[in-house]
């Protein structure tokens, strides 16, 4: 059966966070992405071409439709549709205080770009780290922009929004962690197994009602720090350095500079 009109229009309407709220429903594309996203997501709707279905017999969906490349290419959001698109349901899980208090966390404070937001989820991922709160004002994670950028780790990371003050305050005398530049050199300071990193927005850093409650400051120097650099690093640049730092400490505490 053909992709209709209507159908085109409704998958190009899940660009806005409106229609995605109100549908409780996201967009992925590509095999790699929606590969890793079956299974974790229910999936309300799946156009596929016959290649790409013929390697999937197994796949279970609400609806199931097979189309042409071209077809796909009037539905699809990229510049170079991939063979999939679907529709998946969104998922709301809930904050565990408990185990949050014995984990390592992220926590980003009002991050404004998908693509920013969607590279720090798969950079979570990747380090390990499955749980990240967003405040109010963060990019909505569904954007299909973040969700493309996560490149299926929004699967195995769980992200929440919440109030970050509120959500410290319940956590209560845990690590809580930012980076400034009259911070700590964090190659030099103890960095504890548990706790929250906090990333704030791009332009602006860490709101001050959110600094007001960080314990631990820390800094990524530049080198040779005599030189004239750049004034700052891409938060996503800024979050891979400081989790694998964490990361690098737990493997090897005792080889700190």
């Amino acid at each position: 059966m053909p992709l209709s009109k209507n159908k085109i229009k409704y998958i190009h309407s899940l660009e806005q966070k409106k229609i995605r709220k109100e549908e409780n429903s996201f967009l992925g594309e590509g095999p790699k992405l929606v590969g890793d996203l079956l299974g974790h997501f229910p999936c309300r709707y799946l156009a596929a071409t016959t290649e790409w279905l013929s390697k999937h017999p197994s796949v279970v969906a609400n609806e199931i439709v097979e189309v042409s490349a071209e077809e796909l290419s009037r539905a699809s959001l990229l510049k170079t549709p991939q063979q999939v698109l679907a529709i998946f349901e969104q998922s709301n899980p809930k904050i565990e205080i408990e185990t949050t208090k014995k984990s390592l966390s992220l926590a980003l404070d009002d991050i404004q770009d998908p693509g920013n937001l969607g590279t720090i989820i798969r950079l979570a991922d990747w380090f390990g780290i499955e749980q990240i709160f967003c405040s109010l004002g963060t990019v909505d994670v569904y954007n299909p922009k973040t969700i493309q950028a996560t490149m299926g780790a929004i699967a195995r990371v769980k992200v929440h929004y919440t109030s970050l003050p509120d959500l410290i305050a319940l956590l209560k005398d845990i690590p809580v962690y930012g980076t400034f530049l009259d911070g700590e050199n964090i190659y030099q300071k103890p960095l504890a197994e548990s706790g929250i990193i906090i990333m704030g927005n791009e332009g602006n850093g860490i709101s001050k009602e959110v600094e007001n409650l960080i314990n631990h400051r820390l800094y990524i120097p530049n080198y040779p720090q005599e030189r004239e650099t750049s004034e700052s690093l891409n938060v996503a640049i800024a979050t891979a350095v400081v989790c694998g730092e964490f990361r690098r400490q737990m493997v090897a505490p005792s080889q700190l500079l």
